[in-house]
Order: C-alpha cells, then sequence, then structure tokens
C-alpha cells in the first residue's frame, strides 16, 4: 500500500524542467506558425 501512494504523490508534483519545455515548444510552434503565414502572404503579394 505505501509505494501505491508514494506513486500517487509523484504524479501530482510537476517538475519544472517539463513545464519550462512545454512552454518553450508552446513558443517555438507560434513562431514557426507566423513565420509560414508571412512568407505565404509575401510569397502571394
Amino acid at each position: 500500500m505505501k509505494n501505491i501512494k508514494e506513486t500517487k504523490s509523484k504524479k501530482k508534483e510537476f517538475n519544472k524542467g517539463e513545464v519550462f519545455t512545454k512552454i518553450m515548444a508552446g513558443i517555438l510552434v507560434i513562431l514557426m506558425l507566423g513565420g509560414v503565414c508571412a512568407s505565404l502572404i509575401f510569397a502571394l503579394i
């Protein structure tokens, strides 16, 4: 029973590295989409 409780408590904790990587990945996705949209707009003009 102790092992089950320990694993549940570990899942609730957020790792700072995971949060940082998710935020950076989101920023990179936004930048890539913005670059693609800008290049399409300039190509069509």
